[in-house]
């Protein structure tokens, strides 16, 4: 089983075993949307089926939704065997970049850095520990959403602050890490050697990031320490002058616990437009500070687009994935439109299908839309890390 623990929502896959001991097909599909604001427990079998929709406590926890889910899994399972539970871990710190095989002692290490990632970190070792207790033998194995960025250097992740500072962890990380490995490793079935070039992937969803690829591998990335930086996010501001925080510090009399509420839960796109986190909403409100927020959220990703270029000296593709990369026709019409100067041109009629390439055939840059696969990549380590 996949599991994924978010800010307000839990997901999960259950897959089968193949004959050879290989990952085989997907079982299961569920996810707990809404926690802290009526949730409910959706889980749907292969065939996208619903074959359970149940209304949750308004006041449940991730904790008791999670053993919910544990409990469904366990009863579902009853009569196979569960070999191992794989968790999606936002953050692994300096220590952790590859899959691995969780005890006590990593438990120990992950829970210091939940400061690094405290909308998602304490939620992803909540779903350990309940999966430790209910099911104590089951191996389990975390995959870092941190690990695919090791690969980059430097310049790309040292902050300009003194040399202690740097030694002690305070560095850029990168996030999405699971989403990016994924489009990296079907990148090849859609566009051929162009996929070892010079590959920008946009993951725009309620969280939202940018990766610049050379062979495959993570050179750059727009978030950095936390997954606050970079791009506008749901409800996440994005890059800041870090001098605001100072004047609100002083101004405002804003604590830490005040200041962690603004940037991760009333900025970004629901900030912005006072409206909604949601794209979908925005889109389809005729108020001009909907307009305004998502204007301004293709803007930064306009911004970011040339900032990844310019690290990668060009750039032969770009390729957005993740909830809004995926299904808004008109954010990758806009994105496109402000990336003619690259020499992008979109194809209208493959972009209004959404699937594969959207560019032109004339195009300077090819431009792509793959469904991304966090689960499928956890559970392929998983597997792997497992049976070894």
């Amino acid at each position: 089983v996949s599991l994924n623990a978010g800010s307000s929502s839990v997901k999960f896959t259950l897959f089968d075993m193949g004959a050879s001991g290989d990952l085989g097909e997907l079982l299961y599909r569920g996810e707990a949307s809404g926690i802290g604001n009526e949730p409910i427990l959706v889980i749907k079998d292969r065939e996208e089926k619903k074959i359970l929709s149940r209304k949750l406590s308004n006041d449940a926890s991730h904790e008791t939704v999670i053993r919910e889910i544990v409990d469904w899994i366990i009863e579902e399972t009853s009569s196979h065997t569960l070999v191992a539970a794989g968790h999606r871990v936002v953050h692994g710190g300096n220590d952790f970049h590859d899959p691995t095989l969780i005890d006590e002692a990593v438990l120990a290490r992950l829970e210091k850095l939940i400061p690094l990632a405290p909308l998602h970190q304490p939620h992803n070792l909540t779903a350990i520990s309940c999966f430790a207790e209910l099911l104590p033998d089951l191996p389990q194995v975390a995959c870092f959403d941190t690990g695919f960025h090791h690969t980059n250097g430097p310049l790309s992740t040292t902050f300009a602050l003194p040399r202690a500072l740097t030694k002690e962890g305070i560095r850029r990380y990168g996030f999405h890490g699971l989403s990016y490995e994924y489009i990296s490793s079907v990148l090849p079935d859609y566009a051929g050697e162009l996929a070892h070039g010079r590959v920008i992937v946009a993951h725009l969803g309620h969280g939202a990031s940018m990766c610049a690829m050379r062979e495959r591998k993570s050179v750059a990335t727009t978030m950095g320490f936390t997954a606050l930086d970079g791009l506008i996010m749901g409800k996440r501001c994005g890059a800041l002058d870090p001098g605001v925080l100072l004047f609100l510090m002083k101004e405002k009399a804003m604590d830490h616990d005040a200041l962690s509420k603004l940037l991760y839960r009333q900025s970004g796109l629901l900030g912005v437009s006072g409206i909604s986190d949601d794209m979908r909403d925005l889109l389809e409100n005729p108020l001009e500070q909907a307009k305004e927020a998502v204007d301004l959220f293709v803007y930064r990703i306009k911004q970011e687009l040339g900032s990844l270029t310019a690290v990668l000296g060009g750039v032969d593709a770009l390729v957005f994935t993740a909830g809004i990369g995926e299904h808004s026709t008109f954010i990758r019409q806009q994105v496109c439109h402000d990336a003619a100067w690259l020499g992008v041109t979109l194809n209208a009629e493959a972009n209004e299908v959404g699937n594969g390439r959207i560019s032109a055939p004339e195009s300077a840059v090819e431009v792509y839309v793959i469904p991304t696969n966090e689960d499928l990549v956890i559970a392929q380590h998983t597997i792997s890390l497992t049976r070894s």
